[in-house]
């Protein structure tokens, strides 16, 4: 079951780059059309959060410290995920909601796994 969260954090970060990337640094045929529809300053908060959030799924567990942040993280992306499913939702855009809605599942997987079944365990401390 680790082998498989791991492959699933791995994506989830991959997914979250890329779009945090476009968040960011958006194609300029469309940059108006986001700012429009997000205003600039939510286009660059869901793109900041985003990219945090890569390195919140990866790098606790594989430094073995601060390991809450992994469902911590994935508590934030949650947030974002639904947020973004109802916003598609409420704009008809059924298969960007559809595709939203099964992030969201897969990171509510992956939180409640690190959380409560199979959480990363912190660097244990050496004692002479």
């Amino acid at each position: 079951m680790n082998i498989i969260l791991w492959i699933l954090q791995v994506l989830l970060a991959a997914q979250f780059l890329q779009h945090g990337l476009i968040m960011l640094f958006p194609p300029a045929e469309y940059v108006a059309i986001m700012n429009a529809t997000l205003g600039i300053g939510l286009r660059y908060f869901i793109g900041v959060v985003e990219i945090l959030a890569v390195f919140g799924l990866i790098l606790p567990g594989l430094l073995r410290i601060y390991t809450w942040l992994i469902p911590l993280t994935g508590l934030g992306l949650m947030i974002i995920t639904a947020s973004a499913t109802v916003y598609h939702f409420i704009r008809g855009e059924t298969s960007s909601a559809v595709y939203t809605a099964v992030l969201l599942i897969i990171i509510t997987f992956v939180t409640y796994m690190r959380w409560k079944i199979k959480p990363v365990l912190p660097r244990q401390e050496v004692h002479s």
